[in-house]
């Protein structure tokens, strides 16, 4: 671990409570938002519970959740310190990253949602669907090696402990994704079935091949009948 007396001499700017840079440092600056990466997924998860309210979506939500939980706990095991200590920090632990934890259980679970869960899509307009795919696939797999880069470069952890944190997430990410997969989906109809869920409209999505065409037609589908039936009722 190096000699916080090295880096007295730094200043180092907040973005906020998990993501410093070194003043004047552009490239720290430009990490240091890329740190904020989990925080915003996080957000943008609810955001999309609460607008879409579908059953997969709260399962990723959740397994991200659960995946920081036992990233909580090793911390609070195995007790190693960061490589540079920073007051700002509620803890001083540092293996494994849960940044690179959290980006690599994302990006896994991602990539098996799309090629796996979404191989049906394929059928149809097969290059178009490849190329977003891929660029999906590939957007992940970039902002996962950035956040993880910036953790070392920023100095909130070492290259093991981003490392570990990454692997972790990873193996995490395809257990919680194959649980989803052939244990909690074949119950979704149930649990969608249930009187809150049909409460909160919450629904399963499930066997919906491609939900935004679906919901562009059903809504092109409405819109002429509701326009129909309102000349019909004028004319009478």
């Amino acid at each position: 671990m190096e000699d916080p007396e090295i880096h007295s001499n730094i200043k180092w700017i907040p973005l906020s409570i998990t993501a410093e840079y070194p003043e004047g440092d552009i490239i720290g600056k430009l990490l240091a938002f890329s740190s904020m990466l989990p925080h915003a997924l996080i957000i943008s998860f609810i955001t999309l519970i609460l607008f879409r309210r579908d059953l997969h979506t709260i399962s990723y939500l959740l397994g991200l959740v659960l995946n920081e939980g036992i990233n909580y706990v090793l911390k609070h095991t195995l007790r190693q310190g960061r490589p540079l200590v920073r007051p700002s920090l509620l803890h001083e632990y540092g293996m494994p990253s849960s940044h690179s934890q959290f980006m690599w259980f994302f990006t896994t679970y991602m990539f098996l949602f799309i090629w796996v869960r979404l191989r049906h899509i394929s059928y149809t307009n097969t290059i178009w669907i490849c190329i977003w795919k891929t660029a999906i696939s590939v957007a992940c797999l970039v902002a996962s090696i950035i956040v993880a880069v910036a953790r070392i470069y920023l100095q909130y952890h070492t290259v093991s402990q981003v490392i570990i944190g990454g692997l972790l997430g990873s193996v995490l990410g395809v257990l919680w994704f194959l649980f989803t997969q052939f244990i909690l989906t074949p119950w979704f109809p149930t649990v969608a079935s249930w009187r809150v869920c049909e409460w909160l409209l919450v629904r399963d999505q499930t066997l919906i091949p491609n939900i935004i065409w679906f919901e562009y037609t059903s809504h092109r589908h409405e819109s002429k009948h509701r326009s129909r039936k309102l000349v019909s009722m004028k004319s009478q």
